[in-house]
């Protein structure tokens, strides 16, 4: 009976774990699209139309033309890091995912199954763990390539993200402060018990973090590390076929993952507002869950292609003032105010 039980329980994280995988890769896949789209809308254009209906079917020919393409590797690369590198990158985007609650329990075959693949009490160092990890696909891949001008991109690609994971990671010190735990499906049952979300609670936090996000992801204004006016194509100029398209992926789904991830922490997650979860099923209140959660989901993906075709790329000089010297202080600043607020709190004082 045990054996049984543990079979299923393993079978159970096998099928989440392919649907999350495959379902990062779609959404990564169709976010192409969308961004194309967005930018045509922008900037008074059609976008792409012709393969398939309304063009659904561009990012597949895009797929396979990636696939298809010649693999070239330079003589004078480090083959084995050459491949690594992009492997790297890829793989860091997907691991996010495994402690992200992606929805409330779902009742099948007599059994209650929790939509997260892992649920630790620290999912959020966990998260941080990963993507700090991400930054050595890109600088692999760049050393690797024996080419300056990809040196200079895994360069600019490594400080950046060094620096833009200290705020980052301090704007968290303050929302931990509020909620008092590390766990993602905590932080999404407390904002469903709880007035408000996170982000009524902290707003400085949540802006610091979203403008931290569009760094780490190396979105414009932050893509220094692939200036194609200054260094060609970037850490990936030597790059083709899929391992280009490994890069590529790894970014949209890095896109995909931090507007999860903000939606999870800031504002309730799969939360839906207004809604009495335990006056409906249970399978009926996960699919809205899962709604919801994408629903914001889409908004911060168009936050971040807004962006990309609205402000243009800032000087290098210029990102690094802004990391050190605006959102190092403001975060300092707000983890301070949010620990005066708590400490008032935790002693009855009201306002």
């Amino acid at each position: 009976m045990l054996l049984a039980i543990d079979i299923g329980m393993v079978l159970e994280k096998f099928i989440l774990i392919a649907v999350v995988v495959m379902g990062s890769l779609l959404i990564a896949m169709y976010t192409t699209f969308a961004e194309r789209k967005v930018a045509a809308i922008l900037q008074d254009r059609r976008g792409p139309n012709r393969a398939g209906p309304f063009g659904l079917l561009q990012p597949v020919a895009d797929g396979l033309k990636l696939f298809f393409k010649e693999e070239i590797i330079p003589n004078f690369s480090s083959k084995a890091l050459f491949i690594l590198g992009p492997s790297l990158a890829m793989l860091t985007a997907i691991m996010t995912g495994a402690v992200i609650p992606w929805g409330d329990k779902v009742h099948f075959f007599d059994r209650d199954i929790q939509l997260q693949i892992a649920d630790i009490d620290v999912g959020i160092l966990y998260v941080f763990a990963v993507v700090s990890l991400g930054v050595y696909g890109i600088m692999i891949g760049s050393w690797a390539s024996n080419n300056k001008f990809s040196l200079m991109g895994g360069l600019r690609a490594a400080s950046q993200i060094i620096s833009y994971e200290l705020p980052m990671g301090l704007s968290l010190i303050a929302l931990l402060m509020v909620t008092g735990n590390l766990s993602l499906k905590e932080m999404v049952l407390q904002q469903q018990a709880g007035d408000f979300w996170n982000v009524v609670y902290q707003p400085l936090g949540f802006l610091i973090f979203l403008i931290c996000a569009f760094a780490e992801c190396n979105r414009t204004p932050f893509d220094l590390p692939e200036a194609e006016n200054e260094l060609i194509g970037g850490y990936h100029t030597e790059y083709s076929s899929m391992k280009l398209g490994f890069y590529l992926f790894s970014e949209y789904i890095n896109m995909f993952v931090s507007s999860v991830i903000m939606a999870t922490l800031f504002f309730g997650g799969y939360d839906v507002p207004f809604l009495d979860e335990s006056t409906i099923a249970t399978n009926w209140a996960a699919l809205w869950g899962i709604l919801a959660l994408m629903a914001k989901v889409v908004v911060f993906i168009f936050i971040f292609m807004w962006v990309r075709w609205t402000i243009p790329r800032f000087r290098y000089d210029q990102l690094m003032n802004l990391g050190w010297k605006v959102l190092i202080p403001l975060a300092l600043f707000n983890m301070l105010l949010t620990g005066a607020l708590v400490l008032l709190k935790a002693n009855n004082w009201h306002f």
